[in-house]
């Protein structure tokens, strides 16, 4: 496989769901950012040009990815302590006057 392939690939693997909570709407309405599930190993370059190779046909362009780690919760299952897996987190601001529409988003096998 080509290098521009490879790099395609590993850039849809990048975003793996909108985190949707109260904190992600109220940050949302007022300074236009938006939550996302990430990979564990992206990076904030990675970040930004995933975002906005999905959302090339709106001409998207990201401002600013801010990341954290968020630590997996503790469980009991009865007598057993169990965890949740940890996972990263990144806030993506887009500039000003544009927004990210989950309607009508590309497949993951389209390019």
């Amino acid at each position: 496989m080509s290098d521009s392939v490879k790099q395609y690939e590993r850039l849809m693997q990048v975003i793996l769901a909108p985190y949707i909570s109260e904190k992600g709407t109220f940050i949302g309405e007022t300074h236009n950012q938006t939550i996302f599930r990430v990979a564990r190993n992206a990076t904030k370059d990675e970040i930004k040009a995933a975002i906005e190779l999905i959302w090339k046909d709106q001409k998207i362009k990201v401002e600013k990815v801010q990341t954290m780690n968020v630590k997996g919760k503790k469980k009991r299952f009865g007598r057993y302590l169990g965890s949740r897996s940890n996972w990263k987190k990144a806030i993506v601001r887009v500039k000003e006057g544009q927004e990210l529409s989950f309607t009508n988003l590309p497949s993951a096998g389209a390019k």
